[in-house]
């Protein structure tokens, strides 16, 4: 029952967004606006994380069976996607750079940042 429960809350918080995503004409997806909800009921404390944590790292652990689809789609279309394979190749792998060198650059900074607070 308490994992029944705890998809519930999930699936409210996302059908939230969805209704938001409906009635706010800005080009922002509902699962962000999902994403913004259950931050803020969880900084709030509306919402405690022990609510939501089976279920949510059970959905993390099936996550990898949600792209299968897609990777089925692409099998399907690789004949018409050939030749702008490389292209998208070099757009992924510069991008996943460039947001691994983000990530890093901000984390130092918040970190030499929290350290200087401290002393």
């Amino acid at each position: 029952m308490k994992h029944i429960k705890q998809f519930a809350i999930i699936l409210l918080i996302t059908f939230l967004g969805e209704s938001l995503h409906k009635f706010i004409s800005l080009p922002i997806p509902s699962s962000i606006y999902g994403l913004l909800i259950m931050l803020i009921c969880l900084q709030t404390k509306i919402l405690k994380l022990e609510q939501v944590k089976e279920a949510g790292n059970f959905l993390l652990e099936i996550m990898p069976v949600m792209f299968i689809p897609s990777a089925v789609g692409l099998i399907k279309i690789w004949s018409s996607i050939t030749n702008v394979v490389i292209p998208i190749v070099f757009v992924v792998l510069f991008t996943t750079i460039l947001v691994m060198v983000t990530t890093g650059k901000m984390a130092d900074f918040i970190i030499s940042r929290n350290r200087g607070e401290d002393k």
